[in-house]
């Protein structure tokens, strides 16, 4: 471990600097009215090309003993869980989740086995479920099911869509930065 320290924007700092770096550990909170000010860990996320393990306000440890894994089949799921063997090899109870509309249920069901049988390859204990749309938000279900199995880490692709789309149409990534209170794994 080492620490780095400049005067300088902190979201560009720690893009330059994740170089270096295996994981990128950032505290999540609030943005305030004047972020350029303030660290944009979202934002560095698109631009750093390393995992971010994104710890909300008042946690103190990460026991990563069971650990949901929010799958969509895209890049960024991928990269998330490949970041994450270290954590999900640990881990008592890993639970692969993916959302999907009532007409994809079939394929979901063969994705989500095919991730199951990489990670039991890898030594990893885990079981899957395949949810279909409803009208509780996606980010809401993954947020609950982690409380429902007692997990502490949610990993996930982060921005499978721009940023900007998230922003006007809704996204998974910003609402569980925003409502998660349990840590986040995320790779974009």
């Amino acid at each position: 471990m080492e620490w780095r320290s400049a005067i300088a924007f902190p979201t560009e700092f720690l893009v330059e600097q994740a170089r270096a770096a295996d994981l990128i550990v950032v505290k999540r909170r609030q943005l305030k009215a004047n972020y350029s000010r303030y660290l944009d860990s979202a934002g560095a996320m698109l631009r750093m090309g390393r995992p971010t393990l994104s710890v909300p306000d008042g946690v103190t440890e990460l026991a990563g003993d069971r650990i949901v894994i929010g799958w969509k089949d895209t890049r960024e799921a991928r990269l998330a869980v490949g970041e994450a063997l270290p954590f999900l090899t640990r881990a008592s109870k890993v639970t692969i989740a993916e959302i999907c509309t009532s007409d994809e249920q079939d394929a979901v069901h063969r994705r989500v086995r095919d991730v199951a049988n990489y990670l039991e390859k890898h030594g990893v204990s885990c079981e899957h479920e395949v949810r279909v749309h409803t009208a509780e938000p996606d980010a809401g279900y993954l947020i609950r099911l982690a409380a429902d199995v007692g997990a502490d880490l949610i990993v996930t692709g982060g921005y499978g869509y721009s940023r900007l789309g998230e922003w006007i149409f809704g996204g998974m990534t910003n609402s569980l930065l925003q409502q998660a209170r349990v840590c986040l794994l995320m790779a974009h």
